[in-house]
């Protein structure tokens, strides 16, 4: 493997955290089997094709960045993976378990692995900010002193920790969305889906977003699903990195001509089909009429 192929690799904010390297056995197979898979998946509402064969894969540690207009599937394939739609056809593998035709029981073991970011945060407007993320581990029963000190950790990753105490009705839109993120990561999620997470944000704000997403895919070995149609998003997602710098803050860093990003692919959906599957520079260049009009953004 050439200079040019490596791989961004950071040092993990949890040091419990596997390392993803070079070094890692390929017989891991825990790092072998997708995150989630997939297979020929099709989904109809009455005659009409929601997604057509549809098959993917997302590795450890990758971000899939799923483009396309509205009506086109994005966001049904998070209610696929969340299992509250089952395709009339195919396979959805979570962990390489087929999830397909799991009951509520079997679902609600898989959605504990999975940490979901709504587009518009989906907060509790009666709940504090304390409460809204603690808000699982609540109906878990968890014990408050290990309630508090999750909420506090969750709250410090995405720079919140001065709001524990505030409503959602005196947030700002982004910390709304960055209080979501902070409850989809209760439990140390695998797997993260962000549906539109960047909606209706002005640009530094919805970077900040984009940054959140980096942070959990390059320091916490995250596997994540980002829904969207802004190509803002695309490119702070594909060509930016988070490591951790001799002070230990974070810090995000282009990766230039000698380091390719090889942990965040593009797909993109029309009508229900994948037109589109690979790399953000390959997107670019790609011939279809659809794809070139959706770069320009017309």
């Amino acid at each position: 493997m050439s200079p040019e192929e490596l791989e961004i690799q950071s040092e993990p904010l949890n040091p419990d955290a596997e390392e993803i390297s070079l070094e890692t056995p390929t017989d891991d197979l825990h790092r072998v089997v997708p995150a989630i898979e997939f297979r020929e998946v099709e989904l109809f509402f009455d005659d009409r094709i929601i997604l057509d064969k549809i098959s993917f894969t997302v590795r450890r540690g990758e971000t899939k960045v799923v483009l396309g207009g509205s009506g086109g599937g994005k966001s049904t394939i998070i209610k696929l993976i969340l299992g509250l739609l089952k395709p009339d056809s195919g396979q959805i593998f979570i962990d390489g378990e087929d999830i397909t035709e799991f009951d509520e029981i079997d679902l609600m073991r898989i959605r504990r692995k999975i940490g979901m970011v709504f587009q518009e945060g989906a907060l509790f407007d009666s709940l504090s900010v304390y409460e809204n993320v603690a808000y699982r581990l609540h109906e878990e029963g968890v014990p408050e002193e290990e309630v508090e000190h999750e909420v506090k950790r969750m709250l410090r990753f995405v720079n919140l920790e001065d709001a524990i105490d505030k409503m959602p009705v005196e947030l700002s839109g982004g910390m709304r969305r960055r209080v979501g993120i902070a409850r989809a990561l209760i439990g140390n999620p695998s797997i993260i889906l962000f549906d539109e997470p960047t909606a209706g944000l002005d640009p530094p704000t919805a970077r900040t977003i984009c940054e959140l997403a980096i942070k959990l895919r390059d320091l916490e070995d995250a596997s994540s699903i980002f829904v969207t149609h802004e190509m803002n998003n695309l490119e702070y997602l594909s060509s930016e990195y988070a490591v951790i710098d001799e002070h230990g803050d974070v810090q995000f860093e282009q990766e230039g001509e000698k380091l390719c990003l090889i942990n965040t692919e593009v797909l993109m959906l029309r009508n229900g089909e994948i037109i589109f599957s690979g790399k953000e520079d390959e997107l670019k260049c790609a011939p279809d009429p659809y794809i070139m009009k959706f770069i320009r953004g017309k």
